[in-house]
């Protein structure tokens, strides 16, 4: 990260050959935790903006577009759930959203590091408004571990929301990880995560969804959407299902008629979502 410009708070993605800025006002806070750098800044136009090791995680302003996109896409395209393990999502904006659907009846939420969770609720109230929810359990333990340790057939929608797949959470996007979320869903079961740039990184993505099915998914599915402040703007999520069914029929109805308030996703976006841009099914194909 390039903090040379006074006033301007620059993230250089190596990467992808890019860069994103923000004008800031001032330096919140800087914590090292037992496993990353968590800084925090304010900003003129994005409100608060958190960042782990250098790498902007998330805005005021711009949070909506994947916090939505990563819960209520797979919740509306299972049946009907009710138990929902979050791993990561520690600034709790994933499961702020995955609580507004009034049948989830559980939501654990397991994050390594606490620490993010702290700054979130110190610096992004309104994310972690759902924490004391009854139906939540918010815990600060190894995902990994916990998914090893699931029930097999106890869960209906796992959700992955992870840094990127280093440091902490390389872990999360391998096979044998996958294996363990597989036999903790149940038949009908969903896996969702975080998959990256489909314009810069789409070999994470083929990574991603080959390592799911060599863990024994059957169908897949890459949803993309808007997310400014990560590399190319574009972002994604890939859905993977313990048993073979069509991941592009979801309860539109019921998106359609949900009680609750959203900023970005609706069933219609849902729908667009679906349709497969040229760039990325000639990438998907065998």
């Amino acid at each position: 990260m390039d903090n040379s410009s006074q006033n301007w708070l620059h993230e250089n993605f190596t990467h992808t050959g890019s860069a994103f800025g923000l004008r800031i006002k001032r330096k919140l806070e800087e914590v090292q935790s037992p496993f990353q750098k968590i800084e925090m800044y304010e900003s003129t136009d994005w409100g608060n903006v958190m960042l782990i090791d250098g790498a902007m995680m998330v805005t005021t302003r711009d949070n909506f577009f994947y916090h939505e996109m990563m819960a209520h896409a797979p919740l509306f395209t299972h049946p009907n759930p009710k138990n929902v393990v979050i791993i990561g999502g520690g600034d709790c904006g994933t499961l702020r959203e995955v609580l507004r659907h009034p049948g989830v009846v559980t939501a654990v939420q397991c994050d390594i590091d606490e620490q993010v969770t702290r700054m979130a609720e110190k610096y992004f109230p309104e994310l972690c408004e759902s924490n004391n929810d009854p139906r939540a359990t918010v815990m600060f333990d190894d995902g990994i571990a916990y998914m090893q340790n699931a029930p097999a057939g106890s869960i209906d929608v796992i959700i992955v929301d992870s840094t990127d797949p280093v440091g902490p959470a390389e872990g999360l996007f391998n096979q044998a990880f996958y294996e363990n979320c597989l036999k903790a869903l149940r038949p009908d079961g969903l896996l969702v995560q975080q998959s990256e740039s489909p314009l810069a990184l789409m070999h994470l993505i083929l990574e991603m969804r080959n390592a799911m099915r060599d863990a024994g998914f059957k169908d897949f599915r890459v949803l993309p959407f808007p997310q400014p402040c990560y590399p190319t703007g574009w972002w994604s999520c890939l859905i993977a299902s313990k048993q073979s069914r069509d991941l592009a029929s979801f309860r539109k109805a019921d998106a359609a008629a949900k009680s609750f308030e959203t900023n970005y996703y609706t069933a219609d976006v849902h729908q667009g979502a679906l349709a497969m841009p040229p760039l990325i099914e000639r990438a998907l194909k065998d």
